[in-house]
């Protein structure tokens, strides 16, 4: 398959609060696109505001897939997430417009671009009860150790707080008596059916991005976050919201245990650890172009940064 029988696909990443949606709308708005989320917690229905879902005014009429489609607590495997966007992109390319991912799902993005295969053993619901009450009882360092123990590869490439790629690893090892690490690098198909540009954001100064960050968390209070997690609370959602930052840190204010302000700071706090721990997923794919921002860059002047990387790669 030569590049130009590829699908070609723009991607925006990068840490969250860093600007990728208006940048994905307005690359959208330019190239006759539709926007492919890659976000991992967007996929619920009745988690917004924690999750940032961009709102009617910010999508501008621009079509977003994969966003607010499944139920609280129902099980999205990464196979669930490449199978699904691999045929959003294929339906608006057929269309005759331009697919653009955007978010900061770094294993999303990575196993859709790079077009990684699954394995297709089943999971052990079981096993995933021990793993995660092992977890519970002894902490995410000890279930990392656990996996380092087994797989030391994947265990060097899954973050110890990623308790659920934590859990997937050691289910795979254990049910099927592989290494994780090996069937990943196994499951890698010989040619990816896209020819894409991965353009990743950042901030020249941390502190901006952290800046970003925080005035984003206050503007969630305002927009009614407290309003929201105590519906996902009252429904039961909090097996899935608990691994979305937003709504874990709330646990103690509805519990009575700690005061709504202390609550806000730790979600600050876990967020721009988040935006931390996005980067340094990004930062190993050499094939992401950076845009390096300044904290005075508007909109139009991003755009034009990311015009000039477009022109370059040819593949528009």
């Amino acid at each position: 398959m030569t590049d130009n029988e590829k699908i070609p696909v723009l991607a925006v990443v990068g840490p969250t609060a860093s600007g990728k949606t208006a940048l994905g709308v307005s690359l959208a708005e330019m190239f006759n696109g539709e926007v492919v989320s890659a976000d991992s917690m967007q996929i619920y229905k009745g988690m917004s505001i924690a999750t940032a879902k961009p709102t009617h005014e910010e999508m501008r009429g621009i079509p977003h897939h994969l966003i607010g489609f499944l139920e609280m607590n129902t099980a999205f495997s990464v196979a669930d997430y490449v199978k699904l966007a691999g045929s959003a992109i294929s339906d608006i390319y057929s269309r005759g417009r331009q697919p653009i991912i955007v978010g900061g799902t770094g294993l999303y993005i990575s196993s859709l671009l790079e077009n990684i295969s699954f394995s297709e053993s089943r999971s052990n619901p079981e096993l995933r009860m021990e793993l995660k009450s092992f977890a519970d009882k002894n902490g995410s360092d000890a279930l990392h150790a656990r996996l380092k123990g087994i797989d030391p590869v994947a265990a060097e490439s899954i973050h110890p707080n990623n308790i659920v790629r934590v859990i997937r690893a050691l289910e795979v090892c254990l049910e099927t008596g592989e290494k994780f690490s090996v069937h990943k690098e196994r499951s890698r198909r010989n040619e990816s059916p896209y020819n894409s540009l991965i353009i990743g954001l950042d901030y020249r100064c941390r502190d901006d991005l952290y800046e970003r960050i925080n005035l984003r968390v206050d503007k969630m209070m305002e927009s009614g976050l407290i309003d929201e997690a105590t519906e996902v609370w009252n429904q039961g959602g909090m097996k899935t919201a608990s691994n979305a930052i937003g709504y874990k840190e709330l646990i103690p204010y509805f519990e009575g245990k700690a005061e709504l302000s202390e609550c806000i700071e730790e979600i600050k706090l876990q967020t721009r650890h988040y935006a931390k721990r996005q980067l340094t997923w990004f930062r190993k794919n050499k094939q992401i172009e950076w845009l390096i921002l300044d904290k005075n860059d508007n909109l139009k002047k991003i755009q034009e940064k990311c015009l000039k990387v477009i022109a370059k790669s040819k593949i528009l």
